[in-house]
């Protein structure tokens, strides 16, 4: 059990984010945030999260709500999996801190609250542009760089996508 005591330790809410981000402040890490569905776990999601962590010292991820990802226009099933199980899947990551959900289409408030030193996306991403309309724009980058962090992308592996893996199972 003291297994499972951890893993949902990691999991926090919007009323713990605060106390959780000053404790990491004080202890002077450096924070890494990202963001994403996260619905089927796999070897791409797994690279990219240790890549992402790898950039500082703590790695707090933003998991969509269920009903933001039905949002994204990803498909009516899904998410396949439940905010509460790709959490815990998610929290069981060593190189992962936190993770905390968040219902918005976008995860701006978090962003603006833990002011990360470094905004981690994925390279389909384009850290250097600034039209919120573009597909490539990174939501929150310009709070990330006029508090001192910075923006950085990271290739995504290919042939790895959650997509594909529904559609295969499909066949």
């Amino acid at each position: 059990m003291q297994w499972l005591n951890q893993i949902h330790n990691k999991i926090i809410t919007s009323d713990q984010l605060s106390k959780t981000v000053s404790q990491f402040r004080d202890s002077g890490k450096k924070i890494v945030f990202t963001n994403g569905c996260f619905d089927i776990l796999h070897k791409g999601h797994v690279t990219y999260l240790a890549k992402a962590a790898e950039l500082g010292d703590v790695l707090i991820v933003g998991i969509n709500s269920d009903a933001s990802v039905q949002r994204q226009g990803k498909g009516e099933d899904r998410p396949v999996n439940k905010f509460d199980g790709r959490s815990v899947v998610l929290a069981a990551l060593g190189f992962v801190e936190a993770v905390i959900e968040f219902d918005d289409d976008t995860p701006i408030a978090l962003i603006e609250e833990i002011k990360p030193d470094v905004l981690v996306k994925g390279a389909d991403y384009d850290p250097a542009e600034t039209d919120p309309q573009n597909k490539k724009y990174i939501v929150g980058r310009e709070v990330v760089i006029d508090n001192g962090g910075v923006v950085k992308v990271i290739d995504l592996v290919e042939g790895f996508s959650t997509t594909n893996i529904i559609n295969k199972l499909q066949k």
